[in-house]
């Protein structure tokens, strides 16, 4: 494979899949979502976070990459789902190549301030989730965090 088809990073055409954390952020019916501002799926909504980087623990990387696009301080307080997401190109080969890990977080009180690869951040109603184009397993990430938080309250 070329080097010329390879980003800074590596991200697209990669030599091995890319760890990424997720969090799912509730508040008062409403569920965060960013717009993606970089593909793969730029002009997308979906959920706050990013690449964990080496030495950073699945729980660290969560709050900093939500803290990196959102402004706001979370805790990640359970596991949602591993989610892989395999973006072949015309060819067939893996163009981008995923392991999302999604976390259901409780948010600090603070003001919105998107940032980052970001476009936008808004707090969604769920009722208005059909409105916006999510990514692919964004709803079904949403439903697995609404039932465990309903879960979590009966104990």
């Amino acid at each position: 494979m070329s080097t010329k088809r390879q980003t800074k990073d590596n991200r697209r055409y990669p030599k091995r899949p890319i760890l990424g954390v997720g969090a799912l952020i509730f508040r008062h019916g409403r569920i965060l979502l960013v717009e993606r501002g970089r593909e793969p799926f730029k002009g997308y909504w979906s959920l706050p976070g990013g690449v964990l980087e080496v030495g950073e623990t699945l729980e660290r990387g969560v709050a900093r990459e939500v803290k990196e696009e959102t402004g706001l301080e979370v805790t990640p307080v359970a596991l949602v789902e591993i989610f892989e997401r395999l973006i072949l190109d015309q060819q067939g080969r893996p163009e981008y190549h995923y392991v999302l890990i999604d976390f259901l977080c409780r948010a600090r009180p603070g003001k919105l301030a998107p940032a980052s690869d970001v476009l936008r951040a808004e707090w969604v109603r769920l009722m208005d989730l059909a409105d916006y184009r999510l990514t692919e397993g964004a709803l079904e990430a949403i439903g697995k965090a609404l039932k465990l938080r309903k879960e979590m309250r009966k104990r």
